[in-house]
């Protein structure tokens, strides 16, 4: 698989820029959080990170090795060739215990965790302790790890990951170096897939790759499964993926609102239902096209060949509708219903205002 393939192993390597570059400071300077706290949403490469920063402070070639062999060595990326990299490469470190707090996150769980601390490393430098979806702990096992967190070992680092930082207690997120991994945006996700694209010899135009990478939910790994998808199914053409994806011209439909003509709409949208069509990312994609007309028709940015007949009032009431089409999509026995029942309301309103 693409995304297990191409999972990055250095902090080079790490295609979430801003995440990349915090860590990179934090490993090059002279001391180390004991606790680190990843927050994202899914597949934005958290856990990837995570077994990277325990790689780094383990390895035998690098600046935390705590050798005269290494003496002078500044680098603190993993050489990924000793001993100890390969090992935690292949989940079978002594010294680095990862857990799921989604199936495992009672006390008795946690306080057999935090024994664990009390050992010293075997093979390295640090024991590191990745819990990943940290947030579902209870709240008798987020009272067990406070303590410890508060008065970890020396030889202890924490790495927490969570999708929902709420949930996390006030407490426990005070003691930990918060670092945001946010949503992964177009560009980084674009550039992730030309480096698999060039890898591979799968040779898609740009355009075809930046089409993935805005329709991959904002995750790293949801792209590359795409991607792998597309070049199984020998799909080359950008009209084949945005079928295959579900979608269609992401200008088409908002066209075809600006003639406010409600047949011709509802006679596309069934079009596109019939197609398999994916409403979820057609309101993305119209939502999308609406905002950038919000910031042309406001002067934030210049695009004096691609401007919508909408006008301010009406890109407002329309993003508002589609809005509540997006929430409504999850509960709806057909899916074209909201968005349709949405367009037969903006015509409505936008009629009553003339």
């Amino acid at each position: 698989m693409f995304y297990l393939k191409y999972r990055p192993k250095t902090i080079k390597e790490i295609d979430n820029l801003s995440a990349k570059v915090m860590i990179g400071k934090i490993l090059e300077s002279s001391t180390l959080p004991h606790a680190f706290l990843f927050v994202g949403q899914k597949g934005t490469g958290k856990t990837s990170t995570a077994r990277i920063v325990a790689k780094a402070v383990n390895c035998l070639n690098n600046k935390f090795y705590r050798s005269g062999k290494t003496a002078g060595v500044k680098s603190f990326e993993p050489c990924n060739k000793c001993v100890n990299c390969k090992s935690i490469g292949l989940s079978s470190f002594t010294d680095v215990i990862e857990m799921d707090a989604a199936s495992n996150r009672g006390i008795e769980e946690i306080k057999s965790l935090i024994r664990e601390t009390s050992f010293l490393p075997m093979s390295g430098g640090y024991r590191v302790f990745i819990i990943d979806e940290a947030h579902m702990i209870t709240n008798e096992g987020f009272n067990a790890l406070l303590k410890t967190l508060e008065e970890p070992p020396k030889s202890a680092i924490f790495i927490l990951a969570t999708t929902n930082l709420e949930k996390l207690p006030k407490t426990i997120v005070s003691r930990c170096l918060k670092i945001n991994f946010g949503k992964a945006n177009t560009t980084d996700i674009y550039s992730m897939l030309k480096r698999i694209d060039k890898s591979e010899n799968i040779n898609f135009n740009d355009d075809l790759l930046r089409l993935i990478a805005s329709h991959s939910e904002n995750s790293f790994r949801d792209a590359a499964k795409i991607l792998e998808e597309v070049t199984l199914q020998k799909i080359q053409t950008i009209e084949n993926v945005e079928k295959f994806l579900g979608i269609r011209g992401r200008n088409d439909l908002l066209e075809i609102i600006e003639k406010k003509e409600l047949k011709k709409t509802l006679f596309w949208i069934n079009e596109f239902s019939q197609n398999g069509g994916d409403f979820k990312n057609l309101i993305e994609d119209i939502l999308n096209q609406l905002h950038t007309q919000l910031l042309i028709k406001n002067d934030v940015i210049k695009n004096e060949d691609n401007q919508t007949t909408l006008n301010l009032n009406e890109i407002s009431l329309l993003m508002k509708l589609l809005i509540e089409a997006y929430q409504n999509l999850r509960n709806t026995p057909i899916d074209s219903l909201p968005v349709e029942i949405t367009l037969i309301e903006f015509y409505n309103k936008v009629g009553q205002d003339k």
